[in-house]
């Protein structure tokens, strides 16, 4: 696979993640609408995906689920294999007495 054809399955990978994401936080009863750009964010981020490889590469794994196998293949791959440490990281990070920081605005 040429890197042209690596990053092009990985531009339709984000945005098959993308969709993932939103749908699944508007189903969470406890995402205040409010919240939902940062959980959102967390949820989509390199910074996320780096926990499981380099982030072009897991874009692509899923960019080439939905292109060989449809949506419903590309959901179940994120489902199964992103989707629960998303949920242990958000309830790690939802501690009482963790001290998280905030960023700051410049």
């Amino acid at each position: 696979m040429t890197l042209e054809e690596k990053r092009n399955f990985a531009w339709v990978g984000d945005a098959v993640l993308a969709l993932f994401a939103r749908r699944w936080i508007l189903q969470q009863t406890n995402i205040s609408s409010k919240e939902r750009a940062d959980v959102f964010q967390a949820m989509t981020s390199n910074d996320f995906l780096s926990h499981f490889g380099e982030p072009t590469h897991i874009e692509c794994e899923i960019g080439m689920l939905f292109e060989n196998e449809g949506l419903a293949q590309a959901n179940h791959y994120i489902e199964t294999h992103l989707l629960p440490s998303f949920i242990k990281k958000q309830r790690q990070n939802k501690q009482p007495g963790r001290y998280s920081r905030k960023k700051s605005s410049k």
